[in-house]
């Protein structure tokens, strides 16, 4: 898992020794091979909840162009950047209008203790100490100022993790030797690295010689659009990363020389890059492309100095013009750094179109791109030593999509952050990407925490991440009478049998003229036999596929449409009711009960008779007394057979369909709600009686968790969600008879803002007493968890309403369909039904999750082992009353999401064992079921056994019954032939008398 790899890279620290590593050139293209078995819930790639090693560094970064300001104070001299600024930036404010750490500084330390971090990596502004860049004497403000800043880092216990070189030359040797390009200002930055041991050395443990020297290089002296800002020849850009190189090299020399053996130091250089993704995982040629990509932007400087001393073979067969090492210089460079210092992020190259791509995929795969260069180079101590995102200037501290950010990158090895706001190079003010918000323009410039520092805090102090959502997993059971089921959508009924041999009086020949057809014969009559329920082929099948799935209850939507084509009950399509009639009758058979489904519309099928939906559908209320005549008709034929029943499946999702404006959506639901409400009644009034069944509805109930913790709003906005989502439809129904007042006020409070002219209907009192109470269960259908964040909006739409928006969290394992695997959300969703709403009957009627493999579904297995066992903690703590659990579904549909347990052409899948051993187990019992089966249960399984072997009993019948019509005839014969002889014997007495 990916926090494993903390560990592992934390464990290279002291393991390794780069000093006399090779390197293992080429090795990393290994990483773009994909095992083709490659399971999606691996542990090795899912999110970890652990722990980092105790001596894990914690810390965060920053550096002295972006934060320290007082660019003209205290004889700081000018730097490429302070006058590439006011060049490049028409009307941009000045660097001294930023988060002014050096007047600052006791407001940045307090920003550091908050925090809790254990190592700060700052740069040292060269002109602040030797303003001319040639060392002399220093610059004493400035040498006063780091000074103080390492003291009180060490008595704070913060290891001052100190940069020499991030961007910020000094324009005199940018303007006397034209800056890298000349060889002359090695030996200057040498001199000035001198110092900075001799200097701060006694307190300073950690050293970094140069900052990402790709980007100085090629976006300073190739693009333009760095500091200095030259257009330059690529040759020039060549050029400047050999000098680059050449002086982070000299400079670890002599701190391993003059001052390791006493100061006891590491030092490194950070290099920064991108990650590629082949277009193809399987071809060799764009795997190829993937390491030329990567070997052209950090192989460029990390092979000469965590391989043997040179350049990448790509670049030199690439490039002509390459500048070329001499022996005695690759084994002065290779091996100058005591770890790996790795800059990553989703902006740390800007703009992306500058990298050499190759034609393939930019990808922020953390984990991936460690991997390859651990490959690469001999598996080299790794320090994440920048790691930062950019938000718009704009955001203060709500910077939510920044906390799943980090949370995803720490976990996938993260060890430093970019602390404060302010200068961020060529965007200048316009974004943002620090910890703590700073008002530029303010006097005080206070250190406000951003929520992303909250969070960072909060990992910092529990030293990793651990699973507060979840409790550990239960060896327990559901109840003996628990359901356990399976979901399909709407079965299309046969029009005819599909056995035309038993209800097709006409005689054929077959193949009479070579044509391989079937021929009639005129005039030929044959006797046919009655029809029955197996003539239906796809009965047959769906029997074959639910036997093998072992469930008590199988859920499944008649079609409205085919019943009564007409809308109403003019027309009645009886060959239909049979089919329907026939399929409870034959699943009964099996010991399954049936929990069906009168309504089930679709984005792609509404599933309204075709004159009502001519007539507006769902907007006219017209449809909803054809609804009832509908659901008693249904109760009527089938009601015998079936005891559970769902009037609608997902009303509360319709808004998809009818989403005109937001008043057709909500008296859509209205005249939904009354057509349920009013089915539910007339099987109250008519038919519970004598059916003894249960009437509800199924609602779509994702649970909503709000996205960022650390704000108030978000949590109003979660809560905003499930009372627009489930609580329109479940208050009026299970609570008050009337929608949510959280959710009337708010649409109130819109229409007053004129931000939406949305009206949500009212209900007579005559509707309130119909609709309240009108189910005697909750049926929810839910299948994520949903991350919702706070965003106004203006519009008279039912999305628009709510003022929510989604975010996806990239740490959760999700399908191909992106819908996240959450397990603990169930269980909060159940808790949530049951104090809104009261201790009443739980169904799930629907839960699933679509996995794209055919042999070998895993991420299904794995989703219904999660999920189960949480529904099994709200039932067991929660006290939640589940009754049941229904698995979605039976069959997938063709070119759509694969929720199947089988495919489209009914081949199981693995995962069907998985759920069987659930079924069988009743849950997760601790070492034996205590379930035992009831008469009525041994009694259903000697019926099942009557079913299955009706030809053997009726054959074993005749039989049986032949043999006593031969004993009888054979008992009645041998008494005839007595009576005869008795007859004869007194006819022969009376004649000899």
């Amino acid at each position: 898992m990916c926090g494993r790899l903390l560990k592992r890279f934390v464990a290279f620290w002291t393991l390794v020794s780069l000093r006399t590593a090779t390197g293992l050139a080429g090795e990393g293209r290994s990483v773009w091979k994909k095992d083709p078995n490659f399971s999606p819930v691996s542990e090795t790639q899912m999110f970890l909840y652990d722990t980092f090693p105790k001596e894990f560094l914690w810390g965060v970064g920053t550096g002295a162009l972006q934060v320290e300001g007082s660019r003209r104070k205290d004889g700081r001299g000018s730097s490429v950047w302070d006058q590439f600024i006011h060049t490049a930036f028409r009307g941009a404010d000045s660097t001294d209008v930023s988060s002014d750490s050096y007047t600052l500084l006791d407001k940045d330390l307090s920003a550091l203790d908050f925090l809790g971090v254990t190592f700060y990596q700052f740069s040292i502004s060269w002109s602040r100490l030797f303003p001319t860049g040639v060392v002399a004497a220093p610059n004493e403000k400035g040498l006063q100022y780091y000074n103080s800043l390492i003291d009180s880092l060490v008595y704070r216990n913060i290891d001052p993790m100190v940069t020499l070189y991030h961007w910020d030359l000094p324009l005199t040797l940018q303007e006397k030797y034209g800056g890298w390009k000349n060889e002359s200002v090695i030996d200057i930055f040498n001199d000035y690295a001198t110092f900075c041991f001799q200097t701060f050395g006694d307190r300073v443990k950690y050293w970094i010689t140069i900052h990402n020297p790709y980007l100085v290089a090629w976006h300073g002296y190739g693009t333009g659009i760095h500091a200095p800002g030259e257009k330059g020849k690529i040759t020039t850009v060549y050029s400047v990363g050999h000098n680059l190189i050449k002086a982070h090299a000299k400079v670890w020399h002599n701190y391993e020389t003059r001052f390791r053996p006493h100061q006891k130091g590491l030092m490194s250089i950070v290099l920064g890059s991108h990650w590629i993704e082949p277009n193809r995982s399987e071809d060799a040629l764009d795997i190829s492309k993937c390491q030329q990509s990567m070997e052209r932007v950090l192989g460029w400087f990390a092979k000469p100095i965590y391989g043997d001393g040179d350049y990448p073979e790509e670049l030199k067969n690439e490039l002509s013009f390459l500048p070329s090492f001499t022996e005695d210089e690759k084994n002065y460079i290779k091996g100058t750094a005591d770890f790996f210092a790795f800059s990553f992020g989703p902006n740390n190259f800007k703009p992306p179109n500058t990298l050499p791509k190759m034609g393939q995929n930019l990808s922020l795969n953390l984990r991936e791109v460690l991997n390859w260069i651990k490959l690469e180079y001999n598996s080299p101590r790794i320090l994440i030593a920048e790691n930062g995102w950019f938000t718009d200037s704009h955001v203060k501290t709500d910077d939510t999509t920044a906390i799943y950010m980090m949370k995803n990158f720490i976990n996938k090895v993260l060890q430093a952050w970019s602390l404060l706001d302010g200068f961020e190079w060529q965007h200048g003010y316009n974004i943002r990407r620090g910890l703590f918000y700073v008002d530029f323009k303010s006097e005080k410039k206070e250190r406000i925490p951003k929520s992303s520092a909250l969070y960072y805090k909060q990992i910092i102090q529990e030293n990793g991440f651990f699973p507060k959502e979840s409790t550990p997993s239960l060896q327990a059971q559901f109840s003996c009478d628990f359901s356990w089921g399976i979901t399909e959508s709407v079965l299309k009924a046969e029009s005819v049998a599909s056995s035309p041999q038993f209800c097709d009086s006409n005689l054929y020949l077959w193949n009479i003229t070579g044509d391989g057809l079937l021929h009639k014969v005129k005039g030929v009559k044959l006797k046919t036999r009655p029809a029955q329920c197996t003539d239906f082929v796809s009965i047959k099948k769906q029997l074959d596929l639910l036997e093998k799935m072992k469930v008590t209850h199988y859920r499944f939507a008649l079609d409205w449409a085919l019943i009564l084509p007409n809308g109403d009950l003019s027309v009645i399509n009886r060959q239909v009711l049979r089919y329907y009639r026939c399929m409870i009758t034959e699943v009964l058979k099996l010991n399954i009960q049936s929990m069906v489904t009168l309504y089930y519309p679709t984005h792609a099928y509404l599933g309204l008779p075709g004159p009502l939906l001519q007539a507006g559908g769902w907007l006219n209320q017209s449809t909803a007394h054809a609804f009832q005549d509908y659901a008693a008709l249904c109760f009527q034929e089938l009601g015998d057979l079936v005891k559970l029943w769902i009037t609608i499946n997902e009303p509360n999702r319709l808004s998809d369909v009818y989403n005109r404006s937001s008043n057709d959506t909500y008296q859509a639901a209205h005249n939904l709600l009354i057509a349920h409400a009013m089915a539910w009644k007339i099987y109250d009034e008519q038919y519970r009686p004598f059916q003894y069944g249960q009437v509800s509805l199924s609602l779509h109930s994702d649970w909503a968790e709000p996205a960022n913790p650390y704000f108030e709003s978000h949590s109003k906005a979660a809560n905003r969600f499930l009372q627009f989502e489930i609580g329109w439809f479940a208050d009026p129904i299970f609570k008050t008879g009337d929608y949510p007042a959280a959710m009337r006020e708010y649409i109130l409070f819109k229409n007053r803002k004129g931000l939406s002219y949305s009206s949500l209907p009212y209900f007579t009192q005559e509707e309130k007493q119909l609709v309240k109470g009108a189910a005697d269960f909750y049926a929810l259908n839910h299948f994520t968890t949903r991350f919702v964040i706070h965003e106004p909006q203006n519009g008279s739409q039912y999305e628009f309403d709510r003022d929510v928006q989604f975010l996806q969290d990239i740490t959760c394992l999700s399908s191909p369909s992106r819908l996240a695997v959450v397990p603990w959300g169930i269980r909060k969703v159940l808790k949530w039904i049951k104090k809104t709403y009261g201790d009443i009957d739980v169904y799930i009627t629907a839960n699933g999750i679509d996995d794209q493999s055919l042999d070998n579904d895993e991420l299904r297995n794995y989703y219904l082992g999660k999920y189960i066992q949480e529904v099994l903690k709200a039932y067991y703590i929660d006290k939640v009353k589940i009754r049941g659990y229904y698995a979605f579904k039976l069959t997938e549909e063709k070119s759509k999401p694969r929720f199947g347990f089988f495919t489209s052409d009914s081949k199981g899948k693995p995962s069907i064992k998985f759920y069987n051993n659930l079924i069988s187990n009743n849950g997760f019992p601790a070492e034996y079921s205590t379930c035992h089966p009831s008469n009525k249960e041994k009694q259903c399984s000697f019926c099942l056994f009557i079913s299955q072997k009706k030809p053997l009993i009726f054959f074993a019948c005749c039989l049986f019954s032949t043999l006593i019509l031969l004993l009888t005839i054979i008992i009645f014969h041998k008494r005839k032939r007595r009576k005869r002889y008795k007859a004869r014997s007194v006819q022969r007495i009376c004649v000899s008398f």
